[in-house]
């Protein structure tokens, strides 16, 4: 059996990697990683650990020797708060995927993978809440996350390259915001999922009812459960796909369009100003295997949330109403047939039911046997709760050494459904 290379083995990623690839009866397998075995989130004993620094070429080249397969999800890396106060080190986890690389291309190694990450993604089109998730295209023109982002970026281009010009089989995938069982949770190098619940579990030990966020609020992010990393890893891996890959983003198709301009530029005043809107498409075109539809709800009749092929995600499939009845108050649904329905309270009960009103004019429908109107009988789709235009109008000025930046953005063609308290 052909041996595979799993670089970070010590990592989350990584060490769930190995367990995935053992899985699947894989089991010549050399994890690696730069810490002490005792120190690694999973250690399996039924394969060669190997602790290595594979910044150094040579134990690169000791590690690949008769390798077949290598994936290197080896870095110094962490979350947004690490990775911003740390970019030298981060960019010097280029030289581990350069002379990985060449140990690979010397070695005849048949398929190399490389973990990147969406911090590749040009900053400029993540410069407004709401934006539409980013297409493999949006790397370019680059302005990736500052350190960081750039050495996975350049890391991608060594890849291709090393691909182009000598032969190797390179796989690169871009991974968004992975989590799960193992995840760092503390420390600083935690992601925004483990921290938000380090932060909530604190917060309530302690009895101290705040929390530290980040920034608004309004911040969209896109997350990964690690099951679905590493399936997308090995699809990957096996594919005939040589280009960057999104593995955990979903991103609606639609148009975009950005218009940027200095319209003032004199010695003591500058003023530059950039324009941008996305239409989207907001349409899912599939769910994972017997799944038909994924419901959400916000209570037990109305604002229920439904996710099927042709509908933008959560769309809004409620109870129609149509009022409030003059004499009493009362609510008035419309069931699937169209017709009103009175809603009254039967007291003995403790039970909601629908019936004629009480003037006996039936002027609304007494449902037979007095069942209720139930959502999955009488619920419509009804409207799409995601913004179909988004964008934003930035400005910058400066005058004499001083800047203010002024930002505006807008939502537009989503619908917002309200209930009442009459339930």
């Amino acid at each position: 059996m052909q041996r595979i290379v799993v670089t970070g083995a010590g990592g989350f990623i990584g060490g769930h990697l190995v367990q995935h690839l053992l899985a699947e009866g894989r089991t010549e397998l050399t994890a690696v990683d730069i810490k002490p075995p005792d120190e690694w989130f999973q250690r399996d004993p039924r394969i060669e650990n190997v602790s290595a620094d594979l910044q150094d070429l040579e134990a690169c080249r000791r590690i690949v020797r008769g390798a077949s397969d290598v994936y290197n999800l080896a870095a110094d890396m962490g979350g947004m708060g690490f990775i911003e106060g740390n970019k030298a080190l981060c960019m010097l986890s280029v030289l581990i995927n350069t002379h990985l690389l060449m140990a690979a291309r010397e070695a005849g190694v048949r398929r190399y993978f490389y973990s990147s990450s969406a911090c590749v993604y040009n900053a400029a089109k993540q410069a407004v809440p709401g934006v539409a998730g980013l297409a493999e295209r949006d790397a370019y023109p680059a302005m990736p996350e500052d350190g960081y982002g750039w050495e996975k970026l350049f890391s991608e281009r060594m890849c291709r390259h090393f691909s182009e010009d000598f032969g190797l089989e390179s796989r690169v995938a871009r991974y968004h915001n992975v989590y799960g069982p193992h995840g760092t949770y503390d420390g600083g190098r935690e992601k925004a999922p483990a921290a938000i619940c380090r932060k909530v579990i604190q917060a309530k030990l302690t009895g101290d009812r705040r929390i530290v966020i980040w920034g608004d609020g309004s911040q969209t992010r896109s997350f990964t459960f690690i099951t679905d990393c590493l399936e997308g890893t090995r699809r990957l891996m096996e594919s005939d796909v040589r280009t960057p890959l999104n593995v955990g983003s979903m991103y609606n198709r639609g148009l975009e369009l950005s218009l940027n301009a200095a319209p003032v530029q004199t010695k003591d005043f500058t003023w530059n100003t950039g324009f941008n809107l996305t239409i989207n498409n907001n349409k899912v075109t599939g769910l994972a295997d017997g799944l038909p539809s994924i419901q959400t709800a916000t209570s037990s009749l109305e604002t229920v949330n439904l996710t099927k092929p042709g509908y933008a995600l959560g769309y809004l499939w409620v109870i129609r109403t149509a009022g409030v009845d003059a004499g009493t108050g009362k609510r008035i649904f419309v069931n699937s047939a169209g017709q009103k329905v009175y809603y009254q309270y039967y007291a003995p009960g403790g039970q909601f039911n629908y019936s004629t009103t009480p003037d006996g004019l039936n002027k609304y429908v007494s449902p037979t046997g007095g069942t209720t109107i139930t959502q999955a009988a009488d619920a419509v789709m009804y409207k799409n709760p995601l913004p179909k235009y988004v964008g934003g109008w930035s400005n910058t000025f400066n005058y004499k050494g001083f800047t203010l930046d002024v930002l505006l953005t807008y939502q537009a063609g989503f619908y917002v459904y309200y209930g009442t308290n009459s339930g």
